[in-house]
């Protein structure tokens, strides 16, 4: 029996072990692009035959990649009216139910967009020639992303506390009208959801188009589950977004009151034209996109409660700056051109002070102390991560708070917030 439970646990283990690492999925995410800008899909504009093609593609994948569908092949339709009459959409839904039997009837939402522009007739020579608008960042990619993050959560499925539904919204082209149709009119469980993420263009690479996030989460939450994903193995970090945030099929659920986060590589200047091609898309940038929002995924859904305390555009542009690991700069802080070794030798260990009252009661041990740089390079929020006694979690304080300026950080040239933990030695002799 004790040989049978081992090998219970050894397999739990190795599935934990196992959802910890990166999937591989460059080469799926190339085959959605492409499948979703193919001609015959002829720009998956909202009513036509082509967008119905992609919602049902979209459905076969979700399906195999074993998502329990709420929907069938035809999709959760509505109709709009527009300026050209009447259009008839769909959404697309199925969902990973949770493991947890008490957070398994709460929800986190992940949305992507599945239409786009459609096509465009020119006359040349006196023939028609038809242009057909791929769509390939806008917004197949964040579709592909969806169906691999879906496939994640799927095949893991029993890491995940809460259920996670995943849609592929129509219309969203005519004012995020599938968005808008499932958070005021189709799922009847609103007031269950905690959260919905947004994937809008996450295909784009290089420094013009950095891997950015969005939200109007309280700053206290949000920098907590993000730095929770950040301890993840997860190989790029979500910068916060710069610019006029877009709109996007988040704002349906923002309005009512429900934590919102978009993630996107940001605008491009092919989008919305010809030249959204699949070709244009980093592939390997995408798939550490979706490594990375499996696991924010994981660290939300496991949350005890997901806060709805959300902050005011006012409030948002007065909130701190985030703070990164030193790990995650490309140059780390540096003390007079060292590191926190030398910080150690030559600052805190020669202008520490036994406690005397520590010496006579023979307290030693190890204190590790956490401290941010700021882009001045001065030292704040010194804090004591895991104490010994008080009388040494003092001291060690006190020196690290009276430190000179350091040299800050810095992540693409520019000077970041970093957080560092040193442990300060207490060993008697």
């Amino acid at each position: 029996m004790k040989r049978f439970l081992s090998i219970i646990l050894i397999a739990l283990f190795c599935a934990a072990d196992l959802a910890a690492q990166n999937f591989a999925v460059a080469p799926a995410l190339r085959r959605h692009v492409e499948a979703l800008c193919d001609d015959e899909l002829d720009g998956r504009k909202a009513g036509s035959d082509g967008e119905r093609l992609a919602a049902r593609y979209l459905y076969d994948a979700l399906a195999e990649a074993g998502v329990l569908m709420l929907t069938d092949s035809l999709g959760q339709d509505f109709t709009i009216t527009g300026d050209g009459g009447e259009i008839r959409s769909q959404n697309i839904l199925g969902i990973v139910e949770g493991s947890d039997p008490e957070l398994r009837d709460e929800y986190v939402v992940v949305g992507a967009r599945y239409d786009h522009m459609g096509t465009n007739t020119l006359t040349v020579n006196g023939e028609p020639v038809v242009q057909v608008f791929p769509g390939a960042d806008c917004n197949a990619s964040g579709v592909a992303a969806l169906i691999e993050v879906a496939r994640m959560v799927a095949t893991y499925r029993g890491l995940f506390r809460r259920s996670v539904i995943f849609v592929g919204f129509g219309a969203g082209e005519q004012g995020m009208a599938g968005a808008w149709y499932f958070a005021n009119r189709a799922f009847t469980q609103m007031d269950k959801v905690g959260a919905m993420v947004d994937l809008n263009c996450l295909g784009r690479g290089g420094d013009g188009h950095p891997f950015s996030y969005f939200s109007r989460l309280a700053q206290r939450d949000l920098d907590y589950i993000l730095d929770k994903t950040q301890e993840q193995p997860v190989v790029t970090i979500p910068e916060r977004m710069a610019g006029a945030t877009p709109s996007s099929d988040y704002l349906a659920f923002y309005e009512r009151k429900i934590p919102v986060f978009l993630f996107s590589s940001g605008s491009a200047r092919e989008h919305r034209t010809l030249r959204d091609t699949p070709r244009l898309i980093d592939y390997a940038a995408l798939e550490a996109r979706c490594n990375y929002l499996y696991h924010f995924l994981l660290v939300l859904c496991a949350q005890d409660e997901i806060t709805t305390d959300t902050a005011s555009p006012n409030q948002a542009s007065k909130r701190p700056e985030r703070v990164y690991a030193a790990s995650d700069c490309d140059v780390r802080p540096q003390f007079f051109h060292s590191n926190e070794k030398h910080f150690l030798t030559s600052w805190v260990y020669k202008y520490l002070k036994y406690p005397r009252a520590a010496i006579e009661r023979n307290i030693q041990g190890q204190v590790l102390v956490s401290f941010i740089v700021e882009k001045d390079g001065s030292v704040t929020n010194v804090a004591v991560e895991h104490g010994v006694d008080e009388l040494l979690d003092d001291e060690a304080v006190r020196v690290v708070e009276v430190s000179p300026k350091w040299i800050p950080g810095q992540i693409k040239g520019m000077k970041v917030r970093t957080r560092i933990v040193i442990p300060v030695e207490f060993r008697l002799k």
